[in-house]
């Protein structure tokens, strides 16, 4: 036995509780553990087994202490605090958490919230709501998700006698003379003061000031048992954040990932409760996929194509008839928001071809249209990005301005990309993956010319290859229930964390593919060994792979890279895998 192998079985051994376990289902999850750098005992077991004691303390953030100390001093006494959110999911579940947890310390405490209008507003504090909202007897602004850039606005707070706290997760300035002159600045990525973890997305920084207000007001560590259990129900609201605003489930994320998820289904909050009936999810167990592909297109939806105020609603009501007619308009908004991405994809798709922006000697998509709705372009681009991996950026043009968001690939900065182009927009903000803008009509040429030649500076041709990861390979032999459920302990997956991919040689197509789904988008493909007496074979499902049955012959010899999973069907469960990669080989 090698040493490597005396490592991945002990791996198995001491991290899964594998005390009796086959050679292959031994070395397949000690494999995958191993690809993942999950090699010292301390990490992997911390890892595989978040705890809450992992998380670092709120008072690690800067200006936390400042910050919480200003807002109980305000619900303390009878002042108007304002929650200003973001339009998103993030930003909606980052002004919930703060809201009720506020409310539960001080059932009196008079809280308005904010979110803008996306078409109306756009991303972020406005001068405009912040004098609406000291008018309405705002002492207190609270940001959540948004503000590290809003230099002009805190100066409109200031000037109207309102503190503004900001708590916030984007890029920052990169000098400390550059941000909002607020009262506090509570962001964990802060250049001259990180945080011991730094990529928190808005509902984990919303969720350690809720945590510290909690500390504070009990006056210990150890809250009393009400709040307690409302810090952990809070969790779902976290989780449900990290997963729709895509931050790497490591660390803290995956901390509050992991315990959030399972609070989402039986939440005591009703507006939870309907949106996860509405879904279609009520007998389901809620995980990242179902999270991000399910109950996070709803909630935004309603930004995209109404106002998220009714978002915030959903998530703050206790009335549950309210509840679940908020869920139930979700639904219809995220239909019509599909069939409206549809065509915006289509469209783009044509135009980025017709102006030569899907070749290797321009590196990046930038396109505007008149028609597209700018509350669905940002999904849009990640359609693009999947098609034709390169940063993409899509606007409206509203005659007078252009407003759009961009996506982008690993190894591009979209907010630097951006940043280089600054003297061209009008507006700007985002991150390493996403950003919003805008931009002149007459300034679209130029913006297009200069942002193709800094990704053309930073990225080459082999980066807008796609490409399929895995962590090993494996026989299908090796796929059975009991490693399957080890890999599971993996979980949460999403950015960072990938589902377990795992490459299969010696394959052959049973039989030919077959269609399913509407409109026959997806395929079925029954999997076997070549070599005779090789064993069972698995049935492989291929999401959108619909348009290829006919270049994949029968019987054909393959390699594939998979996800084994397990399929419950009419109370009988069986192991089948989800293909990524397909390569056919010569006979």
């Amino acid at each position: 036995m090698t040493q490597t192998e005396e490592i991945t079985r002990g791996l198995t051994r001491r991290w899964l509780g594998r005390t009796e376990a086959n050679e292959y289902d031994m070395h397949l999850v000690g494999r995958v553990l191993a690809s993942r750098g999950l090699l010292d005992e301390q990490v992997a077991s911390s890892f595989l087994n978040p705890s809450m004691s992992h998380l670092h303390p709120p008072e690690a953030l800067p200006d936390m202490d400042r910050a919480v100390s200003r807002i109980i001093e305000a619900f303390e006494g009878d002042e108007v605090i304002a929650i200003y959110g973001d339009y998103d999911v993030d930003g909606i579940t980052a002004t919930a958490i703060l809201v009720r947890m506020i409310r539960a310390l001080n059932p009196d405490a008079r809280v308005l919230t904010y979110v803008p209008h996306r078409l109306d507003e756009g991303y972020g504090l406005n001068p405009q709501a912040i004098e609406s909202l000291a008018d309405q007897g705002a002492s207190l602004i609270v940001s959540v998700d948004c503000g590290i850039t809003a230099v002009a606005e805190a100066d409109v707070a200031a000037q109207r006698g309102v503190d503004l706290i900001i708590t916030d997760h984007h890029t920052p300035p990169t000098e400390r003379a550059a941000c909002p002159r607020a009262h506090s600045i509570v962001h964990p990525g802060l250049p001259w003061q990180p945080a011991p973890f730094t990529e928190l997305c808005g509902a984990g920084v919303a969720y350690k000031v809720a945590w510290k207000l909690a500390t504070v007001s009990c006056g210990s560590d150890r809250v009393d048992e009400t709040t307690r259990r409302l810090l952990l129900d809070l969790l779902g609201l976290a989780a449900m954040g990290a997963v729709a605003d895509v931050v790497p489930l490591v660390d803290e994320n995956r901390v509050m990932t992991r315990w959030g998820l399972g609070r989402v289904k039986h939440s005591p909050f009703v507006g939870v409760r309907a949106l996860v009936e509405a879904a279609g999810l009520g007998g389901d167990d809620i995980d990242t996929e179902r999270v991000g592909f399910r109950l996070a297109p709803q909630i935004n939806a309603c930004g995209r194509m109404g106002h998220a105020a009714a978002a915030v609603e959903l998530m703050l009501t206790d009335d549950p008839v309210r509840a679940e007619q908020i869920a139930a308009e979700f639904v219809k908004l995220n239909r019509h928001r599909q069939e409206t991405e549809r065509l915006i994809v289509a469209q783009a798709c044509e135009m980025a071809e017709a102006e030569g922006m899907t070749g290797t000697d321009r590196r990046a998509i930038v396109l505007a249209h008149p028609d597209w709705h700018p509350g669905v372009v940002g999904i849009a681009c990640s359609r693009l990005v999947d098609r034709y991996a390169r940063p993409t950026i899509l606007m409206q043009n509203q005659g007078e301005i252009c407003v759009g968001s961009g996506r982008s690939i690993d190894g591009y900065n979209m907010h630097a990309g951006l940043a280089s182009c600054g003297h061209l927009l009008d507006r700007f903000g985002g991150h390493t993956m996403a950003a919003g803008l805008r931009v002149e009509p007459s300034n679209v040429r130029a913006l297009t010319d200069s942002l193709i030649k800094h990704a053309n500076e930073n990225l080459t041709p082999d980066d807008l290859v796609r490409t399929v990861h895995y962590d090993c390979e494996a026989r299908l032999e090796e796929f059975d229930r009991r490693s399957i459920d080890a890999l599971e302990k993996l979980a949460p997956f999403g950015r960072e964390n990938p589902r377990v991919q795992i490459r299969v040689r010696g394959l052959r197509l049973n039989g030919a593919p077959r269609t399913m789904g509407q409109q026959a988008k997806h395929l079925s493909l029954d999997l076997v060994g070549r070599d005779a007496g090789s064993g069972r074979g698995v049935r492989a499902v291929a999401w959108g792979w619909g348009e290829h049955v006919g270049q994949i012959p029968p019987g054909a010899p393959v390699e594939a890279i998979v996800t084994p999973k397990l399929n419950t069907w009419n109370g009988a469960t069986k192991v089948e895998v989800e293909l990524h990669d397909l390569m056919i080989l010569s006979s």
